[in-house]
């Protein structure tokens, strides 16, 4: 069982960052956006392209089954994703808003975006899989019950500095304060001399950067897929909905709980059934709780 819920653990960082994307979106653009999912994707494959470009620089690096060439493909990846997500938002969702578009004008676009996103990976790509490395890592003893692989290690070591990373952002900068507030109040925020457009453009930055890294994160460890950040979506959106709406720090702990959810289910049930698993315990605890575990009342 301890097996399960470390893989759960592993599992539900990367929701878990996927899932600070999607709240940071709805809580400031105050949407929710289904194309989230595809930028995991994108990232994952500029990763493997730009690793791809960048192989001379070495043999994996002890004891993990990447080189060097891993830190700038993921930074290169996550700057290449972005300048993407904003192209997306300049196009379509800025002159929806712009021209008076509602909310559910805006998840129509975002199915959209979505759905070409996909696409244009796979004519770019291909429909195959590909992988960061052919190299394999045997598990090893970390707990009592509990073997995983150097790479496992590394990516919820990277989940974790990445939260406190935007934890302090968030909490010790001015900017931070100011996606906070405008989180709080747009109208507000905007009479107080707070640039709503760049917190706006802020928010994409960090949403699709975080996604980005989940999807790096996600290859690391198992094949690219054009699909799978469209099937990382409804885990998301279950982590996002169980902490709360409202509440990043939510999305968090949700997406990891998530992950286990769904790693145990696989002790009773097929595989297949795992995401289902986690709807069903999302639906019990918002019977309990309708605003979430950490979120707030309305």
């Amino acid at each position: 069982m301890l097996q399960y819920v470390a893989e759960g653990v592993i599992f539900g960082s990367i929701i878990a960052l996927g899932a600070i994307g999607l709240s940071l979106v709805y809580n400031i653009m105050r949407f929710p956006n289904f194309a989230h999912g595809d930028f995991i994707s994108i990232g994952a494959y500029w990763g493997v392209f730009i690793a791809g470009l960048l192989v001379g620089m070495g043999a994996p690096v002890a004891p993990f089954s990447f080189g060097w060439s891993m830190l700038p493909a993921l930074l290169l990846a996550m700057a290449a994703s972005v300048a993407i997500a904003l192209v997306v938002d300049r196009a379509l969702y800025r002159p929806i808003d712009r021209r008076g578009g509602d909310r559910k004008t805006l998840i129509i676009a975002a199915f959209a975006a979505s759905i070409m996103l996909r696409n244009a990976i796979v004519i770019i790509y291909g429909p195959g899989d590909h992988y960061f490395t052919q190299a394999i890592q045997l598990a090893k003893p970390f707990l009592p019950g509990v073997r995983v692989t150097n790479d496992e290690v590394f990516v919820v070591c990277v989940a974790v500095v990445a939260v406190i990373a935007l934890h302090m952002f968030l909490t010790h900068t001015s900017r931070g304060k100011q996606l906070r507030a405008t989180a709080e109040n747009p109208t507000l925020a905007s009479i107080n001399g707070i640039d709503v457009a760049s917190v706006y453009r802020l928010t994409w930055i960090l949403s699709t950067g975080l996604a980005a890294l989940a999807g790096v994160s996600f290859g690391i460890i198992q094949q690219i897929r054009p699909e799978m950040g469209f099937d990382l979506l409804l885990p998301m959106f279950a982590a996002l909905i169980l902490g709360g709406v409202t509440s990043i720090y939510g999305a968090i702990f949700a997406g990891v709980i998530v992950g286990v959810a769904e790693s145990l289910s696989v002790m009773l049930w097929a595989a297949e059934y795992k995401q289902a698993v986690s709807f069903v315990v999302v639906v019990l605890i918002l019977m309990i709780r309708p605003h979430g575990l950490f979120g707030e009342k309305p």
